[in-house]
């Protein structure tokens, strides 16, 4: 490796932002953020507690009992809406400049996750002055019509994978339905999400209806799950995560969206257009350095064109280019940090004991330095096998033979997760009788991971619980009041109108 990229101007520290003030921690504690590239610190991020929590909520409960933000039309916070997508539009280049920094993401992909992070808040900007709520008629007799209201503060916890576009994501909806957010960015990337503040004061979102705190998910996290005046939380992350905030918001009986693992399979059939599927496979593991939600970790592909498929596969993987993630030609970057690198080099050197290894395996050569893995692929993986059930979230994928249409389907639904699934076939039938047996709460057929922002984004089983995307996103973020109107004479059944001259009304 023989340079060291660091962008201009980076921050000199890192703070919280609470009622439209940059402030530290209470207790001035603070944290290391790495450069993945060097795991070198380069900056300190100020580290959020249950009172830097408690501080930010009051600030976000105020902004929506008292400020003008949940009160105003929905065409006025359209217009503030247009006016942040603008702004993240015209600093796409810085936002993936940083965020490829941070997060070691390739810089080409660290631009497109920042541009839809811009239609993330056209969409929604778009889709509240659109909304239609619905209205029921019984003609004579009744009219019944529903209320959609904001309600309070949201509480958005987020990952390190393509942080800036996953906030937006949930900020996008949040602020689009009237509520007021606090935001707890995951600790190995603040980077990016420091630029929030300025973007939202330049569009003129009100003081306090934004809220950011940085901090481990055990500290500021939990303080976050755990408050009274919190009545949402939106959460992004790993599984056994999203179980603990499960756990820790039912006394409160919060509102729950969560995102959670996914191991999800490309099926690919013999009747499926090879070239096609292999370049779709290739990219639908190793983009964003495999660290991705939806990433196809496992592929499964019917025996008549097995051979060729692993060998085709193989030969792409092994000229994936590794690179620094300023490089414009870098494919695959740096992962995210130390530790999470010795997590995905731990499986690549399970799967050396549990398949036939094709692609990497280790350490790429010319980064003695650095978190960087090869692309990595192992055939004849055994469906019991470590790398085929549990999620490694890096570039590393377990390929795994089938004879059956109804074998294919056991091996894709043999796991815990259940978030997306790819299939590949020319079979129309067969496809769609497929995509609706898979255990996935989103199915591509002859498709990579294209999203339409208005469907619902969201997995079954380990993956998550609820859906984000659309109306969902309206459903989760606004209380739904139904309104009854009597257009007739009342039905009112009577009571105690019992004959007052009768002595015995029995």
């Amino acid at each position: 490796m023989t340079d060291v990229y660091t962008p201009a101007d980076l921050p000199t520290k890192i703070q919280h932002y609470i009622d439209g003030e940059f402030v530290d921690s209470i207790d001035g504690d603070t944290f290391e953020v790495l450069n993945p590239v060097t795991n070198e610190t380069y900056v300190h991020a100020a580290a959020g507690k249950k009172a830097d929590i408690d501080r930010a909520v009051a600030a976000a409960r105020r902004a929506f009992t008292e400020g003008p933000w949940p009160r105003m039309l929905p065409r006025e916070r359209s217009r503030v809406l247009h006016r942040i997508a603008d702004i993240v539009e015209s600093r796409d280049a810085r936002l993936a400049e940083l965020e490829s920094f941070d997060s070691g993401l390739p810089i080409t992909q660290a631009l497109g996750q920042a541009r839809r992070a811009a239609e993330n808040f056209r969409f929604f900007a778009d889709l509240i002055v659109a909304q239609a709520d619905d209205a029921f008629k019984v003609p004579g007799k009744q009219m019944n019509y529903v209320n959609r209201k904001p309600i309070g503060v949201a509480g958005l916890i987020t990952p390190w994978n393509t942080p800036f576009m996953l906030e937006s994501w949930k900020l996008g909806p949040a602020l689009a339905t009237g509520n007021t957010v606090v935001l707890k960015p995951a600790e190995f990337t603040p980077l990016s999400a420091s630029l929030w503040a300025g973007i939202f004061e330049e569009a003129g979102l009100p003081q306090g209806v934004f809220n950011l705190v940085n901090g481990l998910g055990e500290d500021a996290g939990d303080a976050l799950v755990k408050h009274p005046d919190v009545p949402l939380i939106s959460f992004t992350g790993e599984s056994r995560t999203g179980q603990i905030i499960f756990g820790n918001a039912a006394p409160f009986l919060k509102g729950l969206s969560m995102e959670l693992g996914g191991k999800s399979p490309a099926v690919v059939f013999d009747d499926a257009d090879l070239d096609t599927a292999v370049d779709a496979c290739v990219f639908g593991v190793f983009s964003l350095n495999g660290e991705r939600c939806t990433a196809g970790s496992r592929i499964l592909v019917q025996r008549g064109v097995y051979d060729e498929f692993v060998e085709r596969f193989a030969a792409i993987a092994q000229r994936v280019k590794v690179g620094h993630p300023h490089d414009p030609t870098t494919e695959v970057g740096a992962l995210v940090h130390p530790e999470h690198y010795e997590k995905v080099m731990s499986y690549v050197e399970i799967g050396k004991t549990e398949g036939r290894l094709i692609a990497g395996g280790g350490r790429p050569d010319g980064f003695p330095t650095g978190n960087y893995v090869a692309p990595t692929a192992f055939a004849d993986v055994a469906p019991d096998a470590r790398i085929f059930q549990e999620e490694i979230f890096g570039p590393v994928v377990a390929i795994t033979p089938f004879d059956t249409e109804e074998e294919a389907l056991a091996l894709a639904n043999n796991t815990r997760y259940g978030l997306a699934a790819y299939i590949w076939t020319n079979d129309l039938k067969r496809a769609h009788n497929f995509a609706g047996a898979v255990e996935a709460g989103m199915v591509w057929l002859n498709s990579n991971n294209v999203r339409d922002l208005r469907t619902p984004f969201g997995g079954v089983k380990a993956s998550g619980l609820g859906h984000e995307g659309g109306y969902r996103s309206i459903d989760f973020y606004t209380d739904q009041q139904s309104v009854h109107i009597t257009l007739g004479a009342p039905h009112n059944p009577a009571f105690g109108k019992q004959d007052l001259d009768d002595p015995d009304p029995r």
